[in-house]
């Protein structure tokens, strides 16, 4: 069981809020961000606190550094420094690129990227200090490979762009105890479904089913672990051992 604090981002709904349960769950202290005009905390804070009684909903939709440098200041106020921070938030564009737009682009960049650099930023420099950090960062399917898919050109540049950046903080930080991994999650068809749902859904990867937010959860529990510092620099594909950026 840890006791360390736990960033997760965008963990209102979906895969982060069930990242935010099972790290609660193993003890860790859960802090998350959340969008007003998003979906609601409540239900992920009323999970969470079954754990984690302090467990902290902030609403910060990172917008650009300086809400990035608010959030990690706010969230160190309330329940002390970050050791962990797991981003999940991310937008999506499934459009051509004939159809895409110059906002598309942005939104795709400033939302996937921009994110992920300003948070680093925001919260480096007190693990530095602490010499202890653990950042996990979300990919597509196949970004480490700048793996093409049709529809997906902004989005798909955009994760490429979030696993270079992850992989090589995790050359530059290694030294100050700070370890950077990269989840790349493929074939989760109901981002709801628990593993044992998920296993009846039919899906065209090699184990014929469809992941599950517990799959997702496990990758991201090991990566942040005390004990697993010298795993640094990885890419956890959490696809069922999917080639294709999709099926």
């Amino acid at each position: 069981m840890s006791s360390r604090l736990a960033l997760v981002t965008g963990a209102a709904s979906g895969l982060a809020a069930g990242v935010a349960r099972t790290l609660a769950q193993a003890g860790y202290r859960i802090a998350f961000t959340y969008r007003s005009d998003g979906t609601a905390p409540d239900q992920t804070l009323a999970a969470l606190r079954a754990d984690d009684a302090g467990a902290l909903a902030v609403d910060n939709p990172l917008a650009d550094a300086d809400a990035a440098l608010r959030l990690v200041a706010d969230v160190t106020a309330a329940r002390g420094p970050i050791d962990v921070v797991v981003h999940a938030v991310g937008p999506i564009v499934v459009r051509s690129f004939a159809r895409s737009s110059w906002a598309d682009y942005r939104a795709m960049i400033d939302g996937n990227l921009g994110t992920a650099v300003a948070l680093a930023f925001a919260v480096l420099p007190s693990m530095r200090e602490r010499r202890f950090g653990r950042l996990v960062f979300f990919g597509m399917n196949g970004s480490h490979v700048t793996q093409p898919a049709t529809s997906m050109t902004l989005y798909g540049a955009a994760k490429a762009g979030v696993v270079t950046f992850a992989r090589t903080l995790a050359l530059e930080e290694a030294a100050n105890g700070i370890n950077v991994n990269v989840i790349e999650p493929g074939d989760i068809r109901d981002k709801t479904a628990t593993r044992a749902a998920a296993a009846a859904i039919p899906a065209g990867n090699p184990t014929g089913h469809a992941g599950s937010w517990e799959d997702i959860a496990a990758a991201v529990r090991f990566a942040v672990d005390d004990d697993n510092g010298f795993c640094n620099g990885m890419v956890l594909n959490v696809n069922g051992g999917l080639v294709n950026p999709h099926e």
